[in-house]
This record gives C-alpha cells, sequence and structure tokens, in this order.
C-alpha cells in the first residue's frame, strides 16, 4: 500500500479519500457497464419481436464516415426475416 499512499499524498488526500474515491470510480464503471447491457438486451429483444434490425457493414461504413467528419446517411432498418 506504500504506492497507493505515496499517489494519495501527492494528490493532496489521504489515503482513506484515495481509497473511497477509486471505489466510486469502479461503481460507475460497474453501473456504465451494466446499463450498456441492459440496453443491448432490450435492443436484441426488440430486434427479435419486429424482425428488422440494421446491417452490420452498412452500420460499420456509418460510423467510419462520421469519425472522419464526413457527411454520411443513417443505415435505415431492413426486415433480416425471411
Amino acid at each position: 500500500l506504500e504506492k497507493e499512499a505515496a499517489v494519495a499524498q501527492e494528490r493532496g488526500v489521504t489515503p482513506h479519500a484515495f481509497m473511497v474515491e477509486a471505489i466510486a470510480a469502479a461503481t460507475a464503471v460497474a453501473e456504465q457497464r451494466a446499463a450498456f447491457i441492459a440496453e443491448a438486451l432490450a435492443a436484441q429483444a426488440q430486434m427479435i419481436d419486429t424482425g428488422k434490425g440494421f446491417d452490420a457493414d452498412e452500420v460499420h461504413a456509418w460510423l467510419r464516415a462520421r469519425a472522419a467528419g464526413k457527411p454520411a446517411r443513417k443505415p435505415r432498418l431492413k426486415s433480416w426475416r425471411g
């Protein structure tokens, strides 16, 4: 725990406060992950219920264009059921 105490001292907080901050940060990450998973499961359920989804290649191309700052049309929902 010497490293942790040194970092806490550099930050001007007690080791206990440093640990509390670390626990709070880990909690926030866990909550974000849980929300992401819940959103993904809801999207999957909606896709199964409606039979519609987005083509992965179109989504990836859209994301690449957006990341490059280029205009791009959003992918459209498609029926994937035969």
